[in-house]
């Protein structure tokens, strides 16, 4: 049988834990004998010759990049995961029609506060010092596109639980794998 991978592209901002709950997820399906692969932005973003920066160009290329990868890899996996910033809702409606059916947008969300206060690539930090000027949502020049349009909400923020946040995320991904896969 062929293999046609659910995608479930998960965007948010820089910190909202979307490779964090990419990588859980990915240990627990594939404990249920799954075959997953995560696609993240930043990992691709490494393939590249020359350094892309993020504005708004560039972040096209790279989102457009990780679709032509999910093609590739959609026929040797249960599913993929793609935690990604992806800010542009004009972008990710043409990403989803591209990648449709079995794609499922997740909209990994949380406050700034918490988001500077998490800062695990001192991002935000290095933005506050003038040292990044267009940092993704942050920058008033390099705006973040909330979806409302998305598949699932997540939230991460200050008045979240990390445990529930993966359990939200987990038996989402697990329902609509599974169900197909009953649905042959």
């Amino acid at each position: 049988m062929d293999k046609k991978a659910h995608i479930f592209w998960c965007t948010g901002m820089s910190g909202s834990g979307k490779s964090t709950l990419a990588h859980y997820a990915k240990v627990e399906l594939e404990g249920s004998g799954l075959k997953v692969l995560i696609l993240d932005g930043d990992d691709v973003r490494e393939r590249y010759d020359v350094q892309l920066g993020f504005g708004r160009e560039d972040v096209e290329k790279n989102n457009l990049y990780v679709v032509r990868l999910c093609k590739q890899e959609r026929h040797n996996y249960d599913a993929i995961i793609v935690p990604i910033i992806s800010p542009i809702n004009d972008l990710r409606l043409a990403i989803k029609n591209q990648l449709s059916p079995n794609y499922h947008l997740i909209f990994i969300n949380s406050d700034i506060d918490t988001l500077k206060k998490r800062d695990t690539k001192g991002l935000y930090k290095m933005s506050d010092e003038g040292q990044i000027k267009d940092l993704i949502g942050y920058s008033s020049i390099n705006p973040y596109d909330a979806p409302n349009d998305y598949n699932l909400l997540v939230h991460t923020g200050k008045d979240s639980n990390i445990i529930e946040s993966k359990k939200i995320f987990l038996s989402y991904l697990s329902s609509k794998i599974f169900k197909s896969s009953f649905e042959l």
